[in-house]
């Protein structure tokens, strides 16, 4: 029985850590938060709680993925879509809520994780796959059945309200508003049934369920209790980090689109660093229901009042051209990066 526990404590440290951070910061926290003038003070608290909620978010896709495979489709890929969504609604509403005022962070969290996903994600995946392996390939119908999904919410959600004057700055009416709520939950789960259902064969990659049983460890019941219990202290921990998210945003004069920037990398670094591993094993047509999947449910599940910029069609039609022919090299990898690094300068100087 003992060493049944050890070996739990062993496997799940990241989730001790992170019980352990949420209660010294919920005995302490008000108190440590109070004066954050100390540049080191208040760097030193933002890097323990990054690393604390990372180290979790890390724990909280290990559950759900064996979830996933536990309870089969389509119960799985709900649950991991959720799980992933639920971390990332409490780091924006906690960041929101906290301090000034927050309007544009949902929009500028959706907009960074299509930007990071479809160039930094992507184009590192690409080109880590392109150096050992030359040439992958993937189902192109799976591609394009995310990508014809994934067009039309970015275009809808991001583009469309920049260029209607019913509201100002990008925003939308509350009429729009309940429209695009519904079309693109009813869109994106739409493309839940098709995926796990008549056409999954477009997104198999029979490499994954070898790959995934080596992962299962628990029981579904001992899964599920610690996916709920990993995801509590994320909850918990969200409110104090976004204190500090707002305090760096102000005093240091930063671009307001970073505080979108380090949630969606928070959220996204389980996911793409799995990606990565599954195209350096060759494995693309996983890598791109990873990122793909990531970029469609985030849109398709949070629904933000969002900004058009003209980066963002460009990514999304490089993206099409990428996937256009089944096959991909280096050199579409380094395209995507160049993307990427040019949306990360336009956060400080897109003014």
């Amino acid at each position: 029985m003992m060493q049944r526990l050890l070996a739990l404590v062993r496997n799940e440290i990241g989730l001790v850590v992170g019980v352990g951070t949420a209660g010294l910061f919920y005995g302490y926290g008000q108190n440590w938060l109070q004066d954050l003038s100390n540049p080191w003070w208040s760097g030193g608290l933002f890097a323990w709680l990054f690393l604390a909620i990372l180290w979790l978010a890390f724990g909280v896709v290990r559950h759900a993925d064996a979830l996933a495979v536990r309870l089969g489709e389509p119960y799985g890929t709900v649950i991991l879509t959720l799980a992933v969504i639920g971390i990332e609604v409490s780091m924006i509403a906690a960041v929101s809520l906290t301090g000034k005022a927050h309007p544009e962070l949902a929009r500028d969290t959706m907009f960074s994780v299509v930007m990071i996903v479809l160039t930094g994600m992507f184009g590192g995946t690409l080109l880590a796959g392109g150096l050992r392996h030359h040439q992958q390939e993937y189902n192109l119908s799976g591609a394009n059945a995310y990508l014809g999904v994934l067009v039309p919410l970015a275009v809808l959600t991001l583009i469309m309200p920049r260029f209607i004057e019913a509201a100002p700055g990008g925003r939308v009416s509350p009429l729009q508003a309940v429209f695009l709520m519904v079309t693109s939950a009813g869109l994106y789960l739409t493309f839940l049934r098709v995926q796990t259902g008549s056409q999954a064969s477009f997104f198999h990659d029979a490499s994954d369920v070898e790959s995934h049983e080596e992962a299962i460890a628990y029981s579904t019941t001992i899964h599920a209790v610690l996916l709920a219990g990993t995801m509590l202290p994320v909850v918990l921990l969200a409110k104090s980090l976004g204190k500090l998210v707002d305090h760096a945003v102000h005093t240091l004069d930063a671009p307001p689109a970073l505080g979108g920037f380090l949630v969606a990398v928070l959220v996204l670094s389980p996911e793409g660093l799995s990606a990565l591993q599954a195209a350096r094993e060759n494995r693309l047509q996983r890598t791109i229901n990873i990122l793909l999947g990531s970029a469609t449910s985030t849109i398709g599940m949070t629904v933000p009042v969002m900004i058009a910029i003209v980066l963002l069609a460009l990514t999304l039609f490089t993206s099409v051209v990428t996937l256009a022919t089944g096959r991909t090299t280096l050199l579409q990898g380094v395209v995507h990066l160049i993307l990427f690094a040019a949306y990360v300068m336009l956060i400080f100087d897109g003014s």
